[in-house]
């Protein structure tokens, strides 16, 4: 009874975290169509909190997401991985490449937002590109992290994919019934 109990805590957890990510990348995301449109982001995000402006909030949210999402990501592999009660564990991978393939994923997701976010805030703003990404630091240029998001993607997706591969397993198309043997060894 304590161990449903616990898949439970954890799942709620898994959940939380998801929802908590998601709703970051919600936020983000508006604080990016303000800077992208508008110049309203020296403005207050809500009102009833004068002092937060869109710019700070949408930097704050998608940190925010990338913690939560990782952590949802990482709990939903490891959850997955678990073998049923009586099976015998296959696949690789411990703890560590779980996390490694929750990183990869949330940083491919959200790289890709990012640099869509800095290629359309390019089209309508291009003299942006060589600005300061944020007034909380000197550093980057938007232009500077949108080859930084590329870089990321890469990574991220290379190493998704090296990670989800099975090694010796192959995809082949299998043949279609009732097609001559040498047509079947030639495929």
């Amino acid at each position: 009874m304590g161990t449903r109990s616990q898949n439970k805590r954890k799942l709620i957890v898994e959940s939380v975290a998801f929802g908590l990510g998601y709703t970051a990348v919600l936020i983000w995301s508006g604080s990016a169509l303000v800077a992208s449109f508008t110049d309203g982001e020296a403005d207050p995000y809500w009102p009833d909190i004068p002092g937060l402006r869109t710019d700070t909030t949408g930097v704050l949210a998608f940190a925010v997401a990338i913690v939560s999402l990782v952590a949802s990501k990482y709990l939903q592999l490891r959850r997955r991985s678990e073998p049923p009660a009586e099976a015998v564990p296959s696949g690789p991978g411990g703890p560590g490449v779980l996390a490694v393939q929750a990183m990869a994923e949330t940083a491919a997701v959200l790289a890709t937002a990012l640099v869509g976010y800095l290629s359309l805030n390019a089209v309508t703003h291009p003299v942006t590109l060589g600005m300061n990404l944020t007034h909380l630091w000197p550093w980057p240029s938007e232009g500077t992290v949108r080859v930084i998001g590329l870089g990321i993607c890469l990574a991220a997706v290379a190493t998704s994919r090296y990670l989800r591969a099975r090694p010796g397993v192959s995809h082949r198309v299998a043949p279609i019934p009732g097609t001559p043997a040498k047509v079947k060894a030639a495929a």
